[in-house]
């Protein structure tokens, strides 16, 4: 598991950003620009048809994944959690009032996860964690809580440079290790250089 140390540097890093960037910006919760966050939901939301389904977002930082979906599905719920408080406080002002919308400031790797259609995860594998089972463990918790499929990216291994916080997977070892959950997955890449993201279904 992700030790307190690890944890708290990782708020560190963000409140640092907070500090560096607008609050509620894409720079503050450490995408490049909106552009690259914007290809991540593109390749994330290739998972399946969402609408009329519930929809859990793990690391929702301002809810943007919300206003990107609503603009594609409808009649869908959403739950967005997050650990850090201003980003929560920044989704709720934005999206909060939305019907079947709702935040959450909670650690995803220590809460109990909500059941729902589909589950997404964009960026919470990024960061560096000492215990190498660390990823596999949280690619099994969040696939248990999806009822339909679990969508998830991570920085390529084989692009993305060396780094004090982040870091990145090789991606045929984390198909190969899905392929246990399940038969059914996709591997996406090419929407973004150093970045790729994996689509696990429940069923074939």
């Amino acid at each position: 598991m992700m030790t307190l140390l690890e944890k708290a540097t990782i708020i560190h890093y963000h409140r640092h950003r907070i500090g560096e960037f607008d609050g509620g910006t894409v720079g503050a919760l450490g995408y490049r620009g909106e552009e690259s966050q914007m290809k991540r939901f593109e390749a994330l939301s290739a998972v399946g048809d969402l609408n009329g389904c519930s929809v859990l977002d793990i690391g929702c930082g301002h809810g943007d994944l919300k206003g990107f979906l609503d603009a594609r599905f409808h009649g869908y719920s959403y739950v967005g959690i997050d650990q850090m408080a201003e980003f929560v406080v920044q989704a709720r002002t934005l999206y909060g009032q939305r019907p079947s919308c709702y935040f959450c400031i909670a650690d995803f790797t220590d809460a109990e996860l909500p059941q729902a259609d589909y589950v997404f995860a964009s960026g919470v594998l990024g960061y560096r964690c000492e215990d190498p089972g660390f990823y596999f463990s949280m690619i099994v918790k969040m696939y248990l809580a999806a009822n339909k499929a679990l969508a998830f990216n991570m920085l390529d291994a084989s692009r993305f440079p060396p780094h004090p916080l982040l870091v990145g997977h090789d991606a045929e070892k984390v198909v190969e290790f899905c392929k246990r959950l399940s038969p059914n997955v996709r591997l996406l890449r090419g929407y973004l250089e150093d970045d790729f993201t994996v689509l696990l279904y429940k069923s074939p």
